[in-house]
């Protein structure tokens, strides 16, 4: 069973995406359409594509500024949900306490500011890996917690300027949570030790991305936390990477 279809998952991730904030962590999709902008300042921003973009909160935001945004998941349960917030403006989960204890939690676009911005946002499910024709020419791929959860992160990286129009801008964060389940041992591009030196998998990505992109600026830390119960948070810290496309 796809751990990303279940319904548990999709309330976390509900809350994760559009909930409260705890410990002092701000929003992560928020924080990471917001780097995104950063980076697009004085540049087309016509058209932007969120790879792994769950129940969708990065994408709404991306539609504060750009003309068109795709969000992409390959889980259907996530597209859904967020399809069914961007049409009714608003959904509802359940935020669970402990055992069956819990409360029904609504989130409204309106109320986030977003309403505006979702008029300009389309969600379909998809694999990173296996895009068709129709997505390329865009300004800025947004590529969250993604990098480690595919099959082949390689290929993935050395495919995905075609993606992109000249000058565009790729954006990828992620813990590197390498997990042979998601990827098998014989792809990762990092995460080992090679001829006695650590190779992590940002020094993959650098030597895989170098034929076609620059490194716009240093690499960031940009933490999360995700509620499961009143008691039991998971707090991670991604790293967030940019990259312009440069031939």
């Amino acid at each position: 069973m796809n751990v990303y279809e279940t319904d548990e998952l999709l309330s976390q991730y509900l809350g994760f995406h559009f909930g409260d904030s705890y410990f002092g962590v701000g929003n992560y999709p928020a924080r990471c359409a917001g780097i995104c902008q950063e980076l697009m300042a004085g540049r087309d921003k016509r058209k932007a594509l969120d790879l792994g973009c769950a129940v969708g909160r990065t994408a709404f935001e991306l539609g504060r500024v750009f003309e068109q945004v795709t969000g992409v998941d390959l889980s259907k349960s996530f597209v859904d949900a967020a399809h069914s917030l961007r049409q009714d403006g608003e959904i509802d989960y359940f935020r669970r306490d402990e055992g069956e204890l819990g409360t029904r939690v609504t989130v409204s676009l309106e109320h986030l500011g977003l309403a505006r911005a979702a008029e300009r946002v389309s969600f379909s499910t998809g694999d990173a890996c296996q895009l068709g024709e129709q997505h390329r020419d865009y300004d800025l791929i947004f590529a969250g917690n993604l990098i480690d959860r595919l099959q082949d992160p390689g290929a993935f990286l050395g495919d995905i300027h075609k993606r992109l129009a000249e000058g565009g801008t790729l954006v990828i964060s992620s813990p590197y949570t390498l997990m042979e389940e998601f990827t098998p041992r014989a792809n990762w591009i990092g995460g080992f030790e090679r001829n006695g030196q650590p190779r992590t998998v940002l020094d993959g990505m650098r030597e895989v991305l170098s034929s076609h992109f620059e490194e716009v600026q240093p690499p960031q830390d940009v933490p999360f936390v995700i509620r499961e119960t009143r008691r039991k948070f998971q707090h991670t810290i991604a790293e967030l990477s940019a990259w312009r496309r440069v031939r």
